[in-house]
């Protein structure tokens, strides 16, 4: 039986964590040196392989759970996916499955991400749901929510595109992550379609992630893409029209932790795709918040979208919230809620967020602690809350 992270466990025990994760990953490193620098053990590792390879981990009553991101290793993407090459795109439906069991079979301890909120983050028709049902702006879907039809193809996005008027919409894959399978779909009056996404199409048909974006204005081109990413399960949404910063489509990660936005930055991009592993780059944040002030809002408004977007999923202590700002900086939507969404190396918090000075890993790790002093300070009650090709790249399920 497993605690949340609300029970920290008996009064005056000392914190000690525990990662589910990729020892050789730099996010280990990273969230390792965090927990050193707060002068406590080195967390143990759980490797993500043990965890699939076994059906499952065990962990002590008193050690505080942290999952990380099982990207990044091949061998792992392989148990997951099935997937020989770890630069293919397809395989996600069978990666969310066999990830989802994975999680439901750790047991014990205090954990930090809950398995239920998991499985709507890495859903984005059911996240997608979540957030609407809670009145966090997100971009319009025809496929949000357990009841809507399925896309079973390219000719189910030409009739989206037609019944719901969205001549300008994101095709995404229902569980990818890092803009695996992601297009950015539009059409012209005159009926031209064009489709911007890192997806390489090969001559035999097969899908390849790939660190270069293109463009794709061949609709069977397109329709090839779609038809084969469909057995694994499509979210739409509408294109929203972004801000601009110096002439870049701008969107802004923000990470909330223990439901305070704590650290945000910008992302800019010549191509829809701000993703800063496709060649995005780091924009200006405080040029944000004066565009927001100057069209007369309020920053703290802004980061307060992220915090309702956050406050959906309650048992996790940490996500990463996808905020896209409309033209003119006045209106903001929700375009996606990440559970690995916290690799920002070097990033210092935001001023008044509880978390300067701090990196992403460190603000975790004092945002546990500071938990675990509420819980056992005097009079407290404890209560429980069980509960190769040079351009390609592997899915990642981690990256800004």
């Amino acid at each position: 039986m497993s605690r949340s992270a609300n029970d920290p466990g008996p009064a005056g025990a000392a914190v000690r964590f525990a990662v589910v994760g990729n020892p050789e990953n730099r996010r280990a490193a990273l969230f390792a040196d965090a927990v050193r620098a707060a002068g406590l053990p080195a967390p143990r590792m759980v490797p993500w392989e043990r965890v699939l390879r076994s059906g499952g981990a065990e962990f002590a009553a008193d050690e505080t759970v942290r999952l990380d991101s099982p990207g990044e290793n091949q061998e792992v993407d392989r148990l997951l996916r099935g997937a020989q090459d770890p630069t293919r795109v397809e395989g996600s439906a069978l990666w969310y499955r066999r990830f989802v069991r994975a999680a439901r079979g750790l047991r014990g301890g205090i954990r930090l991400d809950d398995t239920d909120e998991l499985a709507v983050l890495f859903d984005k028709r059911r996240c997608h749901a979540v957030l609407a049902a809670a009145d966090v702006p997100v971009p319009r879907s025809p496929t949000s929510g357990p009841d809507a039809a399925p896309v079973t193809g390219w000719d189910d996005v030409r009739a989206a595109m037609r019944d719901h008027r969205m001549p300008r919409l994101f095709v995404k894959l229902a569980h990818g992550s890092s803009a695996s399978g992601v297009l950015a779909v539009e059409s012209s009056a005159q009926g031209r379609i064009r489709a911007t996404t890192s997806v390489e199409l090969a001559a035999d048909g097969r899908l390849f992630n790939s660190l270069k974006v293109r463009r794709y204005e061949r609709e069977r081109d397109i329709a090839a893409i779609v038809d084969a990413l469909a057995p694994d399960g499509l979210h739409l949404e509408r294109w929203l029209p972004k801000a601009s910063q110096r002439g870049r489509a701008a969107d802004l990660r923000v990470v909330v932790v223990a439901g305070r936005a704590t650290h945000a930055v910008v992302r800019t991009s010549t191509s829809p795709l701000t993703n800063l592993h496709l060649g995005g780059s780091r924009g200006d944040l405080d040029a944000v918040r004066d565009g927001v002030e100057a069209a007369g809002g309020r920053w703290a408004d802004v980061l307060a979208v992220c915090e309702r977007a956050a406050a959906c999923f309650p048992r996790t202590l940490c996500v990463g919230v996808d905020l896209l700002p409309a033209v003119g900086w006045r209106r903001f939507a929700v375009g996606e809620v990440n559970a690995f969404g916290d690799l920002l190396p070097r990033l210092t918090g935001l001023p008044g967020g509880g978390a300067e000075g701090l990196d992403t890993y460190a603000a975790q790790v004092a945002a546990v602690l500071r938990r675990a002093r509420a819980h056992t300070g005097p009079g407290h009650r404890q209560h429980r809350d069980d509960g190769h090709h040079q351009h390609r790249t592997g899915t990642t399920h981690v990256s800004a």
